[in-house]
């Protein structure tokens, strides 16, 4: 049986043993599968006072997603995710800081996750904000973080935010923010050396559905 058919055989949350026979191959086929199941409409609940019993005992989620805080990316329902599945951060521009990192690594070292999932999006409002040097508040510094995945694109196409240089730019911050993750966290950096983790990216179409994989 594959992982994905166990997955959806289960009736309560993920436990420890689930978890730990997965691969870190299995955590991302398994948030593939969920968007498949979003888009087509074909969701599979479990009970959910099951759900919520099981998570009263622990948690062994698979993955962790760090998104964007945009509320049309509602992170556990684009992946056909239950309660306990995922680890869930949410910061505009999906960017990454010592806080976030830290949750990261709690995620996978210490509670089992076997996959980190970089998730942007298109249209994104941080990114359109960055391309445009927007400085307000909190907003400049948080916005300083997205603008090494702007800066030659904004050169190179100019200063007009058309919806392809956004998401050229949104594209870029994922990879970059995936580099990031890599180089600013050796913790990280070697699990996946290792293989226990997979740190990969996605593009979120906010229009469609569709979450396209950057593996």
């Amino acid at each position: 049986m594959s992982q994905i058919d166990a997955y959806l055989q289960l009736t309560h949350s993920i436990d420890g043993d689930f978890q730990k026979a997965l691969t870190a191959s299995d955590a991302i086929s398994l948030l593939q599968s969920g968007n498949d199941r979003f888009l087509s409409e074909k969701s599979i609940k479990r009970n959910r006072m099951d759900l919520l019993q099981g998570a009263a005992e622990g948690q062994a989620p698979y993955a962790a997603v760090l998104g964007c805080i945009d509320s049309r990316a509602p992170i556990e329902e684009l992946f056909d995710a239950e309660i306990g599945d995922l680890f869930v951060a949410r910061v505009a521009g999906n960017t990454v800081n010592e806080d976030i990192l830290g949750s990261l690594e709690y995620a996978c070292k210490y509670a089992g996750s076997k996959a980190i999932l970089v998730l942007g999006h298109t249209q994104c409002g941080a990114v359109k904000g960055t391309y445009a040097q927007l400085e307000d508040g909190n907003l400049t510094g948080l916005l300083q973080r997205i603008e090494p995945a702007v800066t030659a694109i904004r050169t190179e196409v100019g200063s007009v935010p058309t919806n392809d240089a956004i998401d050229r730019c949104v594209a870029s911050n994922v990879d970059l923010v995936c580099e990031r993750i890599r180089k600013e966290s050796s913790i990280l950096r070697e699990m996946e050396s290792r293989g226990d983790i997979i740190v990969a990216g996605a593009i979120y179409d906010v229009a469609t559905g569709k979450v396209s994989f950057r593996l």
